[in-house]
């Protein structure tokens, strides 16, 4: 696909899917530019918090047990808080830090050629019908890197898209979709594992002050997940996105595909240089962990906690590995000719990141504002009482909480927070019926992955817009909230049916993790 064949595309379809994402995009783009949504979105959690915190709810929080109150926003003393701590909240917004940091250095390499010659190498070994579910699989791997996915193998999948001919959006709905979508899908523990099961733990706890949940309690199920996970993101994006972005043109002034054909012999000895050196940066990396004893794990000696150094030296890591070696291969082959030519990657790199830059200043000042009127939480617990109070059989009430987590998860995005708020309600309440905590938590992790990929609450996703504006600059939160639609759905029915399949089939979820809970 080159194009001009994308510009000469059939005329629009009329099914019922493409009518109902095309409203979704015209929808969606209508809305305001990010950053003046969120922006807008501030001003109405001023205004909420100064008329909900007037009502008692009569809810209390399941951890710290005090009554949920909605908190004023509006009052002097808040208003002055506000205007204290706004340099603070945009500095100290995570992502800013993560993003900047490792494009820096991705920059580097991308400037000197040493990903645009990886990608030959790689388009040339793995067959054009593999490319979409290597891409996802790859993107569902990259979760054991903590954010390392969302800055390095979504954008990745658009050029490596746009360098197989093929749309470039495409390939980054497949990685968005592999990387957020399929969160809770991975073969190999990551930090998250250990983080929910001592959430899960408290919780089951309220019902039965000795149950201990293994940190691996869900690892069968989530590594199982994956071949659904890449099973549904390679269907839709061949079959449904990528046939429908045949109307989309990239625009004439968009980043150029990289030329995927032969590499000279200076640039094939280039890359070997940069590839050996990255290749010895990761096994002295190895080296340097694999003492029990290393300062880079945790202080319990574990790797993947999120409190071990290594973890907290992902990004950090992304930068050396790939600067490195994206400095020797242009040495080698000659496009970096002087220092200079490093900076000039860098701050090229930077200026393409001014846009967010801008929304991530709004984005931080709303979230904020956010947790500190309680609304997010009020949400939350309202929906798990109606839950509760429902009473619903066993399959259905599992159906119902990765319903009730989705829906959560458009208004609370981290995935700790929300479970923080839910699991002291459900797990004790399914308990009850005989659910144990350990599947409880699995339909969870469920719900808390399929709409990250619908919901601009997510941190990093007007990063994904950016991404995406670089190939079609009308791009804006319409154009990817109907593009990756057709994922959550797919992702949230299949993913849901797996779960009860795996259930009636008495698969274990993973390490000493029960179906049922006998009191």
């Amino acid at each position: 696909m080159n194009e001009k064949t994308l510009k000469q595309a059939p005329p629009p379809s009329t099914s019922a899917m493409d009518k109902f994402l095309n409203g979704i995009e015209r929808a969606g783009n209508k809305i305001p530019d990010p950053a003046l949504l969120f922006f807008w979105g501030l001003v109405t959690v001023w205004v909420l918090s100064a008329v909900l915190s007037q009502f008692n709810f009569g809810l209390v929080h399941p951890v710290t047990k005090d009554v949920v109150q909605v908190n004023n926003l509006l009052t002097g003393d808040a208003m002055a808080s506000f205007l204290a701590n706004m340099v603070k909240n945009f500095t100290g917004f995570a992502p800013l830090g993560i993003v900047l940091v490792a494009m820096l250095g991705v920059g580097v390499a991308e400037a000197s050629g040493f990903i645009n010659t990886g990608l030959k190498k790689m388009l040339n070994v793995t067959p054009a019908k593999l490319l979409t579910p290597m891409l996802i699989l790859v993107a569902i791997v990259s979760h054991t890197a903590a954010d390392a996915g969302y800055v390095l193998v979504i954008p990745l999948g658009g050029i490596i898209f746009h360098a197989a001919g093929r749309h470039p959006l495409a390939g980054i709905a497949a990685a968005f979709a592999g990387v957020s979508g399929g969160f809770s899908a991975n073969f190999i523990p990551s930090g998250i594992d250990p983080l929910l099961a001592g959430f899960t733990q408290e919780a089951a706890r309220i019902m039965d002050p000795s149950y201990i949940v293994n940190p691996l309690a869900n690892l069968m199920f989530t590594g199982l997940s994956s071949f659904v996970i890449v099973g549904i993101g390679w269907y839709i994006t061949d079959k449904v996105i990528e046939p429908r972005l045949q109307k989309t043109a990239i625009d004439a002034d968009a980043e150029e595909a990289p030329d995927m054909g032969s590499f000279t012999a200076l640039e094939s000895k280039a890359f070997s240089y940069a590839g050996w050196t990255m290749l010895v940066g990761i096994v002295l990396l190895v080296a340097a962990v694999w003492p029990e004893t290393s300062p880079l794990r945790s202080p319990t000696g574990e790797v993947a906690a999120f409190n071990a150094p290594v973890m907290q030296s992902i990004v950090p890591l992304i930068f050396i590995l790939f600067v490195i070696p994206g400095i020797i291969y242009g040495k080698v082959a000659g496009t970096f000719k002087q220092s200079a030519d490093i900076i000039k990657a860098m701050s090229t790199t930077m200026a393409g990141m001014a846009g967010f830059m801008v929304m991530v200043f709004f984005i931080a000042q709303f979230l904020v504002a956010f947790t500190q009127s309680n609304l997010g939480t009020l949400l939350a617990l309202s929906g798990a009482q109606l839950l509760q109070e429902m009473n619903l059989p066993g399959q259905v009430t599992i159906v119902g909480m990765i319903l009730l987590t989705a829906s959560v998860n458009l208004l609370v995005g981290s995935a700790s927070a929300k479970w923080a708020l839910i699991g002291p309600i459900m797990v004790p309440m399914l308990m009850a019926v005989g659910i144990s905590p350990e599947l409880t938590q699995a339909a969870y992790r469920v719900g808390d992955s399929v709409s990250n990929i619908i919901s601009p609450m997510m941190v990093f996703f007007p990063l994904v817009v950016v991404y995406m504006q670089r190939y079609v600059k009308s791009s804006g939160i319409g154009t990817l909230a109907s593009m990756m639609m057709p994922y959550s759905i797919a992702m949230l029915v299949g993913w849901t049916i797996f779960l009860l399949a795996y259930w009636t089939l008495g698969i274990p979820l993973g390490v000493q993790a029960p179906y049922t809970y006998s009191m």
